[in-house]
């Protein structure tokens, strides 16, 4: 991975300002934007291991602390291409091993999770995922497993495919995840969105099959914007009163209003139901439609 040295600029009364606030998610989310530039709360959420809900939170912090506006330029993010591996010779690759120990131990544990010997290719991967990209020996062995558990999750007695093995090593690459504790937050973060997941899915009566890519988008989106199966058990009793069916843009429309309006518990969404219909019972507006109630907003 292309080596970044440039030292990141934090202005002293920024950081006494940051420093006064004793709130580390917003310490998190300014090195963050100052970093990559971008205030994308889903992308914040994965990087820093937290919600859209708690990111946002932490970004209106940011407004009142007058922080946003006065961020310094960012650094422009290093992300790594794929297939942007060297080619390396078969004679490069044993003598790597023979050098490099920990090296050598990498090409053993694949070898243990992909219960077979490994070809040349495979080796080129793991080299470069090591000495390209520069993913520690602990990091990547911790990887390997991560694939292997992912694998086993979807097939029962598969192995992952070297390929998954790749694309998995970049996304960590372009996630910086450099530590074994950066490898555990990380992984525990994606373990909790799989479980909202496979409750999400329960809540919206998909079984037996797994979720389409565009449909896992969509709930990766609304578990990333802070929104509990509970309040996607609400949205999708709307979606069926209003079109008697799951519709998913429907869905994401509900989730997209609740998220402006900053309603993300069923607390929140009830609450904010109830301010909208108190009018309605005061004689001071028309009642309240059914498609009012579904969703305020026009569709």
């Amino acid at each position: 991975m292309t080596d970044n040295k440039t030292a990141l600029p934090l202005p002293s009364e920024a950081a006494d300002r940051l420093i006064a606030a004793h709130d580390g998610d917003v310490a998190l989310l300014y090195l963050y934007i100052a970093r990559t530039g971008a205030l994308d709360a889903e992308r914040a959420a994965g990087a820093l291991c937290r919600t859209a809900h708690e990111i946002d939170a932490a970004a209106e912090k940011l407004r009142r602390m007058g922080l946003l506006d006065s961020l310094p330029a960012p650094l422009s993010p290093q992300l790594v291409p794929e297939d942007t591996l060297p080619e390396y010779r078969a004679e490069d690759l044993i003598r790597f091993a023979a050098e490099d120990p920990k090296l050598e131990a990498i090409y053993r544990e694949a070898e243990q999770v992909f219960g077979r010997k490994l070809s040349p290719s495979d080796m080129k991967m793991l080299a470069g995922l090591y000495k390209h990209l520069g993913l520690p020996a602990e990091v990547l062995f911790t990887l390997l497993h991560y694939c292997a558990e992912r694998a086993a999750e979807r097939r029962p007695g598969s192995v992952p495919s070297p390929r998954s093995v790749e694309k998995e090593g970049y996304d960590w690459a372009n996630r910086e995840i450099m530590t074994l504790e950066q490898a555990d937050d990380y992984m525990r973060f994606r373990r909790e969105q799989r479980e909202l997941t496979v409750q999400v899915k329960e809540v919206l009566n998909i079984r037996g099959r797994e979720l389409s890519k565009t449909e896992r988008e969509y709930v990766e989106r609304w578990i990333a914007m802070g929104f509990s199966p509970e309040a996607v058990a609400i949205a999708y009793d709307r979606t069926l009163i209003k079109l008697g069916n799951l519709h998913w843009s429907y869905m994401d429309k509900i989730f997209q209003s609740w998220h402006a309006k900053k309603l993300h518990t069923p607390a929140e969404i009830e609450a904010g139901d109830s301010r909208r219909r108190a009018p309605a019972a005061e004689g001071s507006r028309t009642p309240v439609t059914p498609e009012d109630y579904v969703f305020p907003d026009k569709l």
